[in-house]
């Protein structure tokens, strides 16, 4: 039952024939679990406690730092420090406090996943770590919950939808890959207008779900080209041997990134310590292939000689230039690229392969302290 007070703040929903007092009840005794504070979980939690969803669940680990105010619209600048969750309750408290907010200030992982998502009626994914995407998908479809999810990268974002029994998870899309393939905001910077723009599609698509109205992003990938200001939308289906949903899943039980987002190529790869490679470089013999995948910005700023630079981004395009029969090694800022890039090359049939473990920073640290790493962003 609404109350006055509800009828009056709610009074645009109750004029939609699709809602009404009957759909505003089901938002109200709705529980709907963010995880991540951050780009895409600050404007989803915000429209989704205005519209009044009954419990609102924020999973963040992290605190306040200056560079998330571009983008995160749940903070402040007088609130640099703070814990992101604790902070995101008091706020959506402020701005509706007729509903309940649950603050987790704590990482999602695969021992407590099932405890935190289990209580909720629906996810909505505002992670920025590829292995945290997958778990989360994987908890859902072990525990039959509804799933929002969206991604954003530098200029460009994509959202999906997995109901069960209804469409195709996240893991029949992409099958498996390797955290880092994917760089993050801090790493490939974003428009800081996007996550807004991605965090209230999911906001909506699960306030669809919640009251059935519509047709949500099932089996279908819509993407966003800010730049061009161009959507597009890519259908798929259910894979038959999806690892968690399919015929025969393998996965029953919730995984973290080492068993459930590596894949058996990252056994091949060499990790050397700064220290290894400054030894093996000053060899007499074949020398090994450095390539940097960075950005063209920060290879033009300090870079280990002899070092090709070939972003990330690029590198499947171009990984016919590197010599497979010498050793490669792959070099980044702080050795999540680099993994990747490894990975990408023994898949291709590159033999032997390596990376520098901790990356640039690493090696400053280590070898060259005067060696200035630039930041993965660029300011202009």
């Amino acid at each position: 039952m609404l109350t006055a007070d509800e009828c009056a703040r709610y009074s645009r929903h109750l004029s939609l024939p699709e809602i009404g007092v009957v759909g505003q009840e089901k938002i109200k005794t709705a529980r709907i679990l963010i995880v991540g504070a951050g780009g895409l979980g600050s404007p989803a939690s915000l429209y989704l406690a205005a519209a009044g969803v009954g419990t609102l669940g924020i999973i963040d680990h992290d605190r306040i730092d200056l560079s998330n105010l571009q983008r995160q619209i749940l903070f402040e600048s007088t609130q640099l420090g703070a814990s992101k969750a604790d902070t995101a309750r008091a706020r959506l408290l402020a701005l509706n406090p007729e509903i309940s907010v649950q603050a987790y200030n704590q990482k999602l992982t695969a021992d407590n996943a099932v405890q935190l998502i289990q209580p909720y009626d629906l996810v909505i994914d505002g992670s920025d770590r590829l292995a945290t995407r997958y778990l989360i998908n994987d908890v859902c479809v072990i525990l039959r919950k509804p799933l929002v999810s969206a991604a954003i990268y530098r200029f460009e974002g994509q959202a999906m939808t997995y109901v069960p029994e209804r469409g195709p998870c996240y893991r029949c899309l992409f099958p498996q890959s390797i955290d880092g393939m994917v760089p993050n905001c801090a790493e490939a910077g974003v428009l800081g207008v996007l996550p807004g723009v991605f965090g209230a599609l999911q906001a909506a698509e699960a306030l669809k779900i919640v009251l059935d109205i519509g047709t949500p992003l099932l089996g279908r990938l819509l993407t966003f080209d800010a730049l061009d200001m161009r959507w597009q939308e890519f259908k798929f289906t259910r894979r038959l041997d999806c690892a968690v949903c399919g015929e025969s899943a393998s996965i029953r039980t919730p995984q973290d990134s080492a068993a459930a987002g590596q894949s058996r190529v990252a056994l091949l790869i060499e990790r050397l310590q700064p220290r290894a490679l400054h030894a093996r470089l000053q060899l007499i013999g074949d020398p090994p292939i450095l390539i940097d995948v960075r950005e063209n910005h920060e290879y033009s700023v300090s870079h280990l000689p002899e070092a090709i630079n070939i972003p990330l981004r690029e590198l499947s395009q171009r990984l016919g230039e590197i010599r497979a029969a010498a050793t490669s090694i792959f070099i980044c800022r702080s050795g999540a690229r680099s993994l990747a890039a490894a990975s990408l090359a023994i898949e291709a049939g590159h033999p032997s392969v390596a990376h520098l473990e901790g990356g640039m920073l690493a090696w400053a640290q280590d070898i060259e302290p005067a060696m200035v790493v630039a930041d993965a962003l660029k300011f202009n």
